[in-house]
C-alpha cells in the first residue's frame, strides 16, 4: 500500500486544489511538494471553489468591497474591476429577531419588524444583488445559512468549466463546518479572508495535523445526535484539537445518517478544530436524494468520489496523527452548561451546575426564562424535530403545558421542518405547548431572543435558558440570562414543562396529569423506531426542491424593495445601518510597512477564553452603552435599536460595540462590563470613551489576554472594532485560529507569550508603559520568530503569530483590504499600478 492511500480523505482533497491550481502565480513548486506529502505544518494555497456569507458578515463585506470600488474610481481606475472572482452566496438569516411569540401570528409580525427595523440594510443587499457579477443573495425567510448550505447549495463534487473536482467552501460564520457531514471541505474564515478569497486570492494555511475519529456501535435507545455531538466535543476539547482537522471513520458511520452527521459536524469550531470531516459514502447520496438532486447528479458525485479515492472506505486504516475509538452505545443523554458547549453534563447531575438557591426568589431555583428550539445545528437534522413534536404530542395527550414564565419559540433553519411536521399532524401539538412557528433565521442562538415572557422580571433571580444551539457563552443567548444550557429539541421541550433545570429528568417528574398523577419524561419520549416510521412517511424531495425555488425569489416583503441600479453605491449620510468603510482608503496612502510600537498603553487586560462574544456582542443594543448614545444622538428611538450584529454595516456602531459586552472581565475596570481605566487620568470609563481620548493623543494600545483568546464565532468586527479602537497588538496566551487570522487582516499584531509566560508569571498589571522591538524586522522567510516587549524594568520576548508568507505580507500593508487593493489595482504608492 503506497503513502498516497494512506493518507486522509480530507488532505487528498486539498492536494487535488493545489495541483489543480499549480498554473496560479501564487503556487510555487514547494506548495506542490507539500501537498503531495501531506506533512503537518508544511504551508499550501487553498483556492475555495466558493464562498459563504451570511448577512452579519455579508453586508460588512460588501460594504468594504463598494468602498474598494470608490478608491479604485478616485484614483482612475474601473469600479467593475472590483468584483467576485469565485461564486459568493449570501443568505440572509441572521436578522429576525424573537419580538412575538406564543401565538399563531408570531412569525408574521417578526417578519414585519424585522423589514422595518433592516429595511436600509436590505436595500443595499438588493443593490448588491445586481452590482457584482457571481453573487447569489438568499433573501430572508429562506432559511439558516447551514441548513440552506446542506440542502441546497452544496453540489459535493462540481463541474465548471468543463472540469470536475471537489465542491470546496469557505464561510464567515465559524459553524460553515456543517457541510463536512456530506464530503464537502470547508470552514469558517473572518469576513475579511473571505473578501480575500472571494477576490480570487489564495487562502494560505499550514498543512493540519489529522486526528481520526473511529466510530462503532449504535446509539442506544433514548439518545440523540445531539447527545453524541456533546460526548464528542467535550472528548475533543481535551485532546486540544485546535488548528486540527478532524476526520470521521469507522463501522458506525454505515448507521449514522447525514442529517446526525450535521450535527456533529456544525459543533466543530467547539471543539477547537478547524474542521470535522466525514467521507463520501452512500448515506451522502441517499441524503443528495432525500434533498431533491438529480439522480444524475447523485451518480456522478459516486463516480468521481470512487476514481478520485473520496470514498469512504470503513474498514481502512488511514495514517491519522492520532486515532480515538468512540463507541456510540457508550453516549448518554446530556445537556452542555452553563456556559461552555464543552461542559457537557449528564441528565441526572444538572442541578448540580446551578450553585444554591437565594432566599425571597419569586421562580423556582433554575427558573427557565427561554425554551427555543433553534439553530441549524439540531433543525436540520429531521429525525431530532420529529422527536420534539412527538414529545409534545405526547405531552399535549397528558394535558401537560410550559410553565408561565418560560418563553416557547420554535425557529427552524428551513420551512421544509413545518412542511414534514405538518403533514405527520405534530405542528398542533407543538402549538398548544406554546411552541409556535416565530421564523426561519438564526435567533436565540446568536443572541436575537428579544424580550422575555411579561411573568420574567429582569435583573431579580438568576435565570436559565435551555436551547438546541451550539452556543451558550455567558451574555449571548439574552442579556437578562445568565446561564445557558445546550440540548436537543425534544430536551428543549421537556425542559419548557419542568420550567425549571433544578430537576433531574431521569427521575423526577416533569408535571401531573389532569388527574393528578405524575408524568415523567420517560412516559413521553418517543422510541427511536416511532421517530423513524414518522421521519420515513413525512421527509419528501419534492419539500426541499420548492424550499429552494422559493429561497431563489424571496417573500413579497423582498420583491418589494426598491432596487438600486449602478456600478457604485449611492451612501446615505443619514443612514446608521450602511456607512462606507474606513478600511479601504488605507490603500491610498503609500505603504510604509510595519514600524516597532513605541509608548503603549494597555486598553484591557483579560483573562482566559475570552470569545468573540465578549470582544464584540451580536445581541440587544442598551441604550445607555457607547453604541446606544450613538444611536440616540442621531435621533434612532430605543425601540428601533435592533441588534449589534445588524448595525455591523456601520462601523461607528461596531466599534462603539467592540469590549461593550457586560459580561466582560477587564482587570484594569472596578466593575464588569465594557469599562477600562484611563491610565493617563485613573478615570473608569467606557472602553471606546477611553480609546478616543488615547487617539487623540497619539497614544498606540494594546491588549493583554490569557489562553484561547478569541474563541466562538468567526466574527470579523471583533478584529475590525479592535483596529479602529488604535490596538495595534494582542499579546495573549493563545489565540484561537480564526480570531488570529482575523487580527492579522485589520493590520493587529498577535504575538503570544512563550511556555511558562503570563500576564501573571510576568507580574503585569496593565498599567505599564509599553514597547515593541523588532516588528519592523519580522521578515515572511522564517518561523517562529520573536519580538521584544519592554514593559517598564520587565524585559521579555514572545512569539510572532503570523504564520505564513502571506499573513506577513498582509500585516505589512496593514490588512487585507489595502494588500489586495494594492496587489490587483494600486501600487505601494497608492495610485494605479
Amino acid at each position: 500500500m503506497s503513502d498516497d492511500d494512506l493518507l486522509p480523505v480530507s488532505l487528498r482533497i486539498l492536494r487535488e486544489n493545489v495541483f489543480r491550481h499549480a498554473h496560479h502565480p501564487a503556487v510555487r513548486p514547494r506548495h506542490l511538494e507539500a501537498a503531495r506529502a501531506g506533512t503537518a505544518g508544511r504551508e499550501i494555497p487553498f483556492f475555495p471553489a466558493r464562498v459563504l456569507l451570511q448577512d452579519y458578515t455579508g453586508v460588512p463585506a460588501f460594504v468594504d468591497l463598494a468602498a474598494m470600488r470608490d478608491v479604485v474610481a478616485a484614483t482612475g481606475g474601473d469600479p467593475q474591476q472590483v468584483n467576485p472572482l469565485v461564486p459568493v452566496q449570501v443568505v440572509v438569516d441572521h436578522s429576525l429577531v424573537v419580538e412575538e411569540f406564543g401565538h399563531p401570528g408570531a412569525r408574521q409580525r417578526n417578519v414585519e419588524l424585522e423589514y422595518r427595523r433592516n429595511n436600509e440594510r436590505y436595500r443595499f443587499l438588493r443593490w448588491v444583488q445586481q452590482a457584482f457579477r457571481n453573487t447569489v443573495v438568499v433573501p430572508p425567510g429562506g432559511g439558516i445559512v447551514h441548513q440552506v448550505n446542506i440542502e441546497q447549495l452544496a453540489e459535493v463534487v462540481t463541474t465548471r468549466d468543463g472540469v470536475i473536482f471537489p465542491d470546496t467552501v469557505l464561510g464567515a460564520d465559524s459553524h460553515t463546518t456543517m457541510v463536512n457531514a456530506l464530503g464537502v471541505l470547508g470552514w469558517g474564515v473572518g469576513g475579511i479572508e473571505a473578501e480575500s478569497a472571494l477576490l480570487g486570492e489564495p487562502v494560505f494555511l499550514r498543512l493540519p495535523p489529522v486526528i481520526g475519529v473511529r466510530l462503532t456501535g449504535v446509539l442506544r435507545e433514548g439518545c440523540t445526535a445531539t447527545d453524541l455531538v456533546l460526548t464528542l466535543t467535550q472528548l475533543l476539547r481535551t485532546r486540544d484539537t485546535v488548528g486540527t482537522f478532524v476526520e470521521f471513520h469507522g463501522p458506525g458511520l454505515a448507521r449514522l445518517p447525514v442529517p446526525d452527521r450535521a450535527t456533529i459536524a456544525n459543533m466543530s469550531p467547539e471543539f477547537g478544530s478547524t474542521c470535522a470531516y466525514f467521507p463520501i459514502d452512500d448515506q451522502t447520496l441517499n441524503y443528495l436524494r432525500l434533498t431533491g438532486r438529480t439522480e444524475r447528479h447523485v451518480r456522478t458525485v459516486e463516480s468521481y468520489a470512487r476514481h478520485a479515492g473520496l470514498w469512504s472506505a470503513p474498514d481502512r486504516r488511514l495514517a491519522y496523527a492520532e486515532d480515538l475509538v468512540v463507541d456510540l452505545g457508550d453516549v448518554r443523554p446530556s445537556v452542555a452548561g452553563p456556559s461552555r458547549p464543552q461542559d457537557r453534563v449528564d441528565l441526572s447531575r444538572v442541578r448540580e451546575t446551578l450553585g444554591t438557591a437565594r432566599e425571597g426568589d419569586r421562580l423556582p431555583h433554575g427558573a427557565i426564562a427561554i425554551a427555543a428550539i433553534t439553530s441549524c445545528t439540531n433543525t436540520a437534522n429531521p429525525g431530532l424535530m420529529v422527536a420534539a413534536g412527538l414529545l409534545a404530542r405526547n405531552a399535549d395527550r397528558h394535558g401537560l403545558r410550559p410553565r408561565p414564565w418560560v418563553k416557547t419559540t420554535l425557529a427552524p433553519g428551513s420551512p421544509v421542518v413545518v412542511d414534514y411536521l405538518d403533514r405527520a399532524g405534530l405542528t398542533k401539538h407543538l402549538d398548544r405547548l406554546g411552541f409556535h412557528l416565530v421564523g426561519f433565521g438564526c435567533t436565540t442562538c446568536i443572541g436575537n431572543s428579544g424580550p422575555l415572557a411579561d411573568s420574567v422580571e429582569p435583573g431579580g433571580q438568576p435565570l436559565t435558558a435551555v436551547l438546541s444551539g451550539n452556543r451558550n457563552f455567558e451574555g449571548r443567548v439574552n442579556p437578562h440570562v445568565s446561564q445557558s444550557f445546550l440540548a436537543s429539541p425534544p430536551l428543549v421541550v421537556a425542559y419548557a414543562l419542568a420550567g425549571t433545570m433544578d430537576i433531574d429528568l431521569t427521575d423526577e417528574p416533569l408535571g401531573v396529569d389532569p388527574d393528578g398523577r405524575p408524568v415523567h419524561l420517560r412516559d413521553l419520549w418517543p422510541s427511536a423506531d416511532e421517530v423513524a416510521g414518522v421521519v420515513a412517511e413525512s421527509v419528501r424531495p419534492q419539500d426541499y426542491v420548492a424550499a429552494a425555488s422559493a429561497a431563489r425569489h424571496g417573500d413579497a416583503h423582498w420583491r418589494r424593495l426598491p432596487r438600486s441600479d449602478g456600478d457604485r453605491f449611492a451612501w446615505d449620510p443619514d443612514s446608521r445601518y450602511v456607512r462606507r468603510s474606513p478600511f479601504a482608503d488605507e490603500a491610498r496612502r503609500p505603504s510604509t510597512g510595519p514600524q516597532d510600537i513605541v509608548g503603549a498603553r494597555v486598553l484591557a487586560v483579560l483573562g482566559d477564553t475570552v470569545t468573540t462574544d465578549h470582544i464584540t456582542p451580536s445581541g440587544q443594543i442598551p441604550p445607555d452603552s457607547p453604541a446606544g448614545r450613538y444611536l440616540r444622538s442621531h435621533g434612532v428611538a430605543v425601540r428601533d435599536f435592533n441588534s449589534y450584529g445588524s448595525r455591523r454595516g456601520n462601523h461607528e456602531v461596531a466599534v462603539r460595540a467592540t469590549f461593550a459586552n457586560p459580561r466582560l472581565r477587564n482587570r484594569l475596570a472596578d466593575r464588569d462590563g465594557g469599562w477600562t481605566r484611563d491610565l493617563t487620568s485613573g478615570e473608569i470609563l467606557p472602553i471606546h470613551d477611553a480609546a478616543e481620548r488615547y487617539a487623540v493623543a497619539g497614544v498606540p494600545l494594546i491588549v493583554l489576554a490569557g489562553t484561547h483568546y478569541g474563541t466562538g464565532s468567526s466574527r470579523d468586527w471583533a478584529a475590525k472594532g479592535t483596529r479602529l479602537l488604535g490596538v495595534r497588538a494582542v499579546l495573549a496566551g493563545s489565540f484561537e485560529r480564526i480570531h488570529r487570522a482575523n487580527l492579522i487582516g485589520t493590520g493587529v499584531l498577535p504575538l503570544q507569550f512563550r511556555p511558562g509566560d503570563s500576564v501573571d508569571a510576568l507580574g503585569l498589571t496593565g498599567t505599564e508603559t509599553i514597547t515593541i522591538r523588532g516588528v519592523d524586522a519580522i521578515t515572511d522567510e522564517w518561523w517562529p520568530q520573536t519580538v521584544r516587549v519592554e514593559a517598564d524594568t520587565q524585559v521579555f520576548d514572545v512569539l510572532v503569530r503570523l504564520e505564513t508568507a502571506q499573513e506577513a505580507a498582509q500585516y505589512r500593508h496593514g490588512g487585507i483590504i489595502p494588500y489586495v487593493l494594492r496587489r490587483r489595482w494600486l501600487g505601494d504608492s497608492g495610485r494605479p499600478a
